[in-house]
């Protein structure tokens, strides 16, 4: 029996034990039985190589597809994969990295596709019965991936603590599913330039994100911008609240409702993340890998999270661990509003202390 024989025949019988139990099964891949075989349909009509030829059986899509999981929910090294799936070292990266850009490709249209004004308006509503904020359409935040020292790169990739990194900035909805996910900013930039030079803030710049326009809240006249809820590294903006600095609050009640209001709000995106990481345990170590490998293992590690709560919902071990701080870390940056957008701050805090928009509970946790 020849290398290739032996392979296919030792990862057949693995995965035909590990379907006869389900929960082995979603251990093991992270996802259903039924999910993962959707999705293994998806990609065996894709472009995803899987031809044979007359010197050497091609690599199922099936076993390609397990070991890229494995990769992305263990994080072991590319070498230790291949001792597992007995392939060598070049072939395993190889499926990795095309495998993720397949995945990427075939689930992003359907899984995170282009919000409309339709589905703005439906994440607001769940902000508003979830989080008690009106007018929400999405928490922001931007993660710190380590990488290796890109070549020739000098410090563009050399973040405010000191290590090579890109970043993620996201974008997500009530219900821990990412809405945007925006990767591959220099590590060295702060928010702002995050927020400048991302496909997703240059959208939102030029009003290209199909955001809805102004709103009434809840029981009022008052009409407010939908907005984005982001913390204080972030800059404030039209359609970007982020708390009242620390400095500011005094004794102004409504500036410490807001805060609280906000924090209650944004609190599960870093649910999310942790979620995300918890699942994909590449991410508790450095990406090993050069930067258009390790943007290509982030997207298709978000598109799947997505895929995976969508299908799935919260199975098994899921949990709300959080992210190891030393890997993944919280962008920084501390830029102020001009008097307009702190105007529409303001208005958000006047209602939450306001008949219509106060909860009567609040007033016990400031």
């Amino acid at each position: 029996m020849n290398q290739e024989s032996v392979r296919s025949s030792t990862f057949e019988k693995l995965f035909k034990k590990l379907k006869n139990d389900e929960k082995m099964f979603f251990n093991y891949f992270r996802m259903s039985i039924e999910s993962f075989e959707k999705l293994l349909n998806l990609l065996e009509n894709s472009s995803l190589p899987k031809c044979n030829t007359n010197m050497r059986k091609c690599i199922t899509t099936k076993m390609k597809l397990a070991t890229c999981l494995r990769f992305l929910i263990t994080g072991s090294i590319f070498k230790s994969l291949g001792y597992s799936y007995r392939m060598g070292f070049s072939t395993v990266r190889s499926i990795v990295h095309e495998t993720c850009q397949v995945i990427w490709n075939v689930l992003r249209p359907s899984i995170m596709p282009k919000p409309t004004r339709e589905k703005w308006t439906r994440i607001a509503m769940e902000f508003d019965e979830k989080w008690n904020f009106p007018n929400c359409i999405g928490a922001i935040d931007g993660k710190h991936f380590r990488i290796r020292a890109p070549r020739n790169s000098g410090s563009i990739y050399m973040n405010y603590k000191k290590f090579f990194s890109i970043v993620l900035l996201a974008v997500v909805d009530a219900n821990y599913k990412f809405v945007i996910a925006d990767v591959g900013s220099y590590g060295r930039n702060s928010d702002g330039g995050i927020m400048q030079n991302s496909i997703f803030g240059k959208k939102l710049t030029s009003n290209a994100l199909n955001v809805p326009p102004k709103k009434r809240l809840p029981r009022t006249d008052l009409e407010l911008p939908y907005v984005f809820i982001a913390d204080e590294a972030f800059p404030l903006t039209t359609n970007i609240m982020r708390p009242f600095s620390s400095d500011r609050l005094t004794d102004e009640e409504q500036k410490r409702v807001f805060n609280y209001r906000l924090s209650r709000a944004r609190r599960f995106i870093e649910c999310t993340f942790g979620i995300f990481a918890n699942k994909w345990r590449i991410f508790h170590r450095p990406l090993n890998v050069d930067v258009e490998f390790a943007v290509d293992i982030i997207k298709a590690a978000c598109v799947l999270h997505n895929y995976v709560k969508q299908r799935d919902g919260n199975k098994f071990e899921d949990t709300f661990e959080g992210l190891p701080n030393s890997i993944i870390e919280t962008t920084q940056n501390v830029r102020r509003g001009g008097p307009m957008l702190t105007t529409v701050r303001e208005e958000f805090a006047n209602y939450f202390v306001s008949e219509e928009g106060k909860l009567d509970w609040q007033w016990n946790i400031i």
